[in-house]
């Protein structure tokens, strides 16, 4: 179980975000966004753990799989994409309440 305490880490902040912003995050590009990064995941996860690249401890695991990849394998991805979009708001917000990157063109780059 311990890969599933350590999915909620990132799980947790990911879905909180997600929640508090919802109204400004566009869920379409994020829906399109999971099918394919969890599609991806599928894929590749399956690929690296079926060459023996990567190995889990199976006491540390859930025990549910999708092929040879472990359900917590996934939730890094799900917190990708709801982290992103998140991120990225907070940060274009705080970047247009900061001087100079307001609505009103600066001269200088008027005058250019």
């Amino acid at each position: 179980m311990a890969y599933l305490w350590l999915s909620l880490a990132f799980m947790v902040p990911a879905v909180l975000a997600a929640v508090l912003l919802r109204r400004e995050i566009h869920w379409g590009a994020v829906a399109l966004s999971t099918v394919v990064l969890l599609s991806l995941t599928a894929v590749f996860d399956n690929v690296i753990i079926g060459l023996d690249i990567v190995r889990y401890g199976h006491e540390h695991l859930m025990g549910l799989y999708l092929g040879l990849a472990p359900l917590e394998d996934f939730s890094y991805s799900l917190a990708a994409v709801l982290l992103l979009p998140a991120a990225w708001h907070l940060l274009r917000r705080r970047r247009t309440t900061e001087p100079g990157h307001g609505a009103e063109p600066d001269a200088e780059r008027v005058a250019e």
